[in-house]
């Protein structure tokens, strides 16, 4: 196996999914997420997501770039992440809150359980 790898997300099928219907809070999104890597629990891709709002709670590291469109992260804690192309964020183990798409939003993200 080679210790380097490009890719090419035309060449993958995305899987399509939605929030669990418990932590849908507007709206009807849809995600598409293209996995590019996952091994040792880590976990590399791209995702994309239609506008819409939903509960997220995190139990993993996950590093992402927003690509393009617009999401609000907003902690629990009432932290406020307005996110548009170009900006990049970490999430850490036992973040709370909510996701919201504004505008079809795409971002690469790193995973490590």
């Amino acid at each position: 196996m080679s210790t380097a790898q490009t890719f090419d997300i035309a060449a993958i099928a995305p899987e399509e999914g939605r929030p669990a219907a418990d932590r849908l809070i507007a709206g009807d999104p849809v995600f598409r997420t293209w996995n590019i890597e996952e091994a040792d629990g880590l976990y590399a891709g791209v995702w994309e997501s239609t506008p819409g709002k939903w509960r997220i709670q995190y139990d993993e590291w996950e590093y992402f770039h927003i690509l393009e469109g617009r999401s609000v992260v907003t902690a629990d804690d009432g932290t406020v992440f307005d996110l548009k192309a170009g900006d990049r964020l970490i999430l850490r183990p036992g973040f709370k809150g909510t996701w919201e798409v504004v505008e079809t939003t795409r971002k690469d993200y790193v995973i490590r359980l």
